[in-house]
């Protein structure tokens, strides 16, 4: 008994060592930075206009002199059209960029070697980004397409399963693991429900997926403030198994997803994807406990994508959240500038895209031509900074609404967000389902 109090110790105390030091790891930052700072508070510049950055190599808050410093400046994800160096004697330089003459976004990245360790940094400033038009243009039978699309999902059985999941509940919610089947029979997607336990109607909240294959958790925030959440996963895998088998499916038989059928709009992957989030949305509407008005939907990167679309696509959607969106003007880089993730027509891409077949596929599923549709308002946040889903993409889908919107710019972050964007996104969306 005492050798088994003993490991239980040596264990626990190893976990606690364990978890503290990852608590500690998030909160590293490198010993030194590069410092890039423009000459316009907003990063805003007008055409024509020359920024003008301010780098420095910083150490303990300080700039550091003699040090090695090359840079490069171009349009966002193209080739750099200036390049320089400097030994940095005065610990800090000052590089007039050039301009842009059509709208878009501009990286300057700065490179510096301190005591043989390697150190990067960069930032995109906008040139006019309201004026950002799409490449992409839209099929003739969209519409079309996407109502069929549709039709034929809704003949398919929905044959609800619920099964409770009591680790997950808390005293105010029931946690549910969900199966829904779509698309095709013995098709399913899951997800997780969130339902409070007071009696009661209650506005629904769909929360959809970033990319990658792996556990998507419940959505608790926005259940504690008083709704229905479903989060789903996408890819027709239960949410509950264990962790090592999403990792072997994304390296696996999942791996690129987003690439799969790319030559036949019929059969690409996201078909059944975007046919998918409107099934969630069918199961939702379903529940006694939903207020029957209030419908929402939420995500970043992939998600933020699939939100606009599931707006598009399904009218009962009366307020979205979308974060940084993915699949956004895919076809920019076939017209020289950068396209939204998945980047499948970017060069590196090239010999395995570039095809009438996949270009044509694109146009049915880039959120751009969704993003025409949308009726519902919507709060839209993102930063300057982000090299997965460039800003030059996701302007491209913003532009074109016609639906309320509002924008949240934390012009710093990348793919990734800051408590003031959630603050703000979040109290807006909880207004907007609940008042």
């Amino acid at each position: 008994m005492k050798s088994l109090r003993r490991l239980f110790f040596s264990f626990t105390l190893l976990s606690c060592i364990a978890t503290l030091s990852f608590a500690q790891r998030t909160n590293i930052k490198d010993y030194v930075s590069i410092e890039i700072v423009p000459d316009h508070a907003d990063w805003n510049y007008k055409l024509g206009e020359q920024p003008n950055f301010q780098l420095r190599v910083m150490r303990n808050n300080v700039p550091l002199s003699d040090v090695s410093l090359s840079y490069e400046i171009g349009p966002e994800k193209m080739n750099p059209t200036k390049t320089g160096q400097s030994n940095m004697p005065k610990g800090t330089l000052s590089v007039k960029a050039g301009t842009m003459r059509s709208p878009g976004f501009m990286t300057c990245t700065a490179k510096a070697t301190v005591d043989g360790i390697d150190y990067t940094n960069y930032i995109n400033v906008a040139f006019e980004a309201e004026k950002i038009a799409p490449t992409t243009t839209l099929p003739a039978d969209f519409e079309e397409f996407w109502k069929k699309a549709l039709a034929e999902n809704s003949k398919v059985p929905m044959q609800p399963l619920l099964t409770l999941l009591p680790d997950e509940c808390t005293p105010d919610l029931d946690v549910y693991e969900v199966r829904l089947q779509h698309y095709n029979k013995g098709s399913f997607i899951y997800g997780k429900l969130c339902m409070p336990k007071a009696p009661g109607k209650y506005p629904a909240v769909l929360r959809v997926p970033g990319a990658g294959v792996k556990k998507n958790p419940a959505e608790l925030t926005l259940a504690n403030k008083g709704m229905i959440t479903l989060s789903i996963g996408i890819h027709g895998v239960p949410l509950t198994m264990a962790d090592g088998v999403y990792g072997a499916l994304n390296q696996g038989v999942l791996k690129d997803y987003a690439f799969i059928h790319l030559d036949d709009k019929d059969q690409y992957y996201y078909r059944r994807v975007y046919t998918g989030c409107v099934r969630a949305l069918d199961f939702l509407t379903t529940l006694p406990q939903y207020d029957g008005k209030n419908l929402g939907v939420i995500g970043g990167s992939q998600g933020g994508a699939l939100a606009m679309v599931t707006a598009a696509l399904d009218k009962r959607v009366t307020a979205l959240v979308a974060y940084y969106p993915a699949l956004c003007d895919l076809t920019g880089y076939l017209h020289g500038r950068a396209g939204g993730w998945p980047a499948m027509f970017a060069p590196r891409n090239e010999k395995l895209n570039k095809k009438n077949e996949k270009i044509e596929t694109s146009r049915y599923y880039d959120v751009v031509n969704f993003a025409r549709f949308i009726e519902a308002p919507g709060y839209y946040s993102w930063g300057y900074n982000d090299p997965t889903c460039p800003p030059t993409s996701y302007y491209a889908a913003y532009n074109v609404l016609q639906a309320p919107k509002q924008l949240y710019v934390a012009q710093s972050t990348g793919h990734w967000r800051n408590k003031e964007q959630d603050i703000k996104t979040i109290d807006w969306f909880t207004k907007q389902l609940t008042d």
